[in-house]
C-alpha cells in the first residue's frame, strides 16, 4: 500500500554501509555522485536508531566519494561533523525539501517531519558551517501550494541557500486515491479546484509517466509555475553558481590493496 504501509512497514538493509563499501572497492566502480536518497527520506525516524545513513556517509568520506543529500528532517544535523569534512573537499551538498511554509498544512500533509521553520533553520545552520545548502520545492501542488513559491525561495535564500529546484505533484498508482481522500477530508472546499488544476497540467489526467513531463507537467498553468520559479530564483540570487561536487579525489589506494 502507498498509504499506511509506507509509514509502518520499513524495509531495512542493516548491512547497507558494508554493502556500499564493497561496491566502492570493486575494480569496475566508476566514482560518481551518490544520491541520498531518491525514494525515501534518508533521515526518517528509524535512522535515529539504525544510523545507516551515518554509516554510509562515513564510507563515502573514507573513499572520498561525492554525495548529494535531500531530506525533510532535522536529524541531518546530527551528522554535521561528517558533512563539514566532506564539504571542505567539495564532496557534499544538502537540499531541504520544503512543500509549504504553512505550519498547519505541513502538519496535515507531512506528519513526523521537521516544521517549515525548522527546515529553514537547518539551511541556515548548514550554510554557517560552509556546507552547500539548497531548497527543493516538491511537490508543487497546483491550486494549493504553487502561490508559495516566491516566499519559500525568498526565505530559503535569506537563510543561506545557494541553489533551488522544484517538481510538480505526481500521483502514480494508488497515490491518486490517497490524495483525493485526503483532500476530501482536509480541504473539502478546495478539493474540486485542486483536482482540476492537477488535471490541467496532466492533459486531463491525474498523472503522467512520460519522461520529461512527469516532474514538470504540461500546459499554460505548468508553464506559469515554472516561470514564477525562474523569476523568483533570479530575484533572490539562487542558482547563480553551480555547486560542483568532484569525484577526482576518490581514494584508489584502498581499492588497489584488494588486488
Amino acid at each position: 500500500s502507498s498509504g499506511l504501509d509506507f509509514e509502518t512497514k520499513i524495509m531495512v538493509k542493516k548491512d547497507a554501509p558494508k554493502l556500499l563499501e564493497a561496491e566502492l572497492k570493486k575494480k569496475s566502480y566508476t566514482p560518481d555522485i551518490i544520491m541520498f536518497s531518491g525514494n525515501t527520506d534518508c533521515y526518517q525516524p528509524a535512522e535515529k536508531k539504525l544510523k545507516l545513513t551515518r554509516g554510509a556517509l562515513q564510507v563515502c568520506l573514507k573513499y572520498r566519494n561525492p554525495v548529494s543529500l535531500i531530506t525533510k528532517n532535522v536529524l541531518v544535523l546530527r551528522d554535521i561533523d561528517i558533512l563539514k569534512e566532506m564539504a571542505e573537499m567539495s564532496l557534499v551538498s544538502v537540499c531541504l525539501s520544503i512543500t509549504t511554509l504553512d505550519r498547519d498544512l505541513a502538519r496535515r500533509m507531512e506528519p513526523r517531519t521537521a516544521s517549515p521553520e525548522k527546515r529553514l533553520e537547518i539551511i541556515e545552520t548548514l550554510s554557517k558551517n560552509k556546507i552547500p545548502a539548497g531548497v527543493n520545492i516538491a511537490p508543487v501542488i497546483p491550486g494549493l501550494t504553487d502561490e508559495e513559491i516566491p516566499e519559500i525561495l525568498k526565505q530559503s535564500a535569506a537563510r543561506g541557500a545557494v541553489f533551488a529546484g522544484h517538481a510538480m505533484l505526481r500521483l502514480p498508482y494508488s497515490v491518486k486515491d490517497l490524495l483525493i481522500d485526503w483532500l476530501k477530508k482536509e480541504y473539502p472546499g478546495k478539493e474540486s479546484k485542486i483536482i482540476s488544476r492537477i488535471k490541467e497540467i496532466r492533459e486531463g489526467k491525474l498523472n503522467s509517466s512520460e519522461w520529461g513531463e512527469r516532474m514538470s507537467g504540461k500546459g499554460e498553468f505548468a508553464e506559469a509555475v515554472h516561470s514564477l520559479f525562474k523569476i523568483s530564483c533570479k530575484k533572490y540570487h539562487l542558482n547563480e553558481k553551480r555547486v560542483k561536487l568532484i569525484a577526482s579525489l576518490f581514494n584508489m589506494k584502498d581499492q588497489l590493496e584488494m588486488f
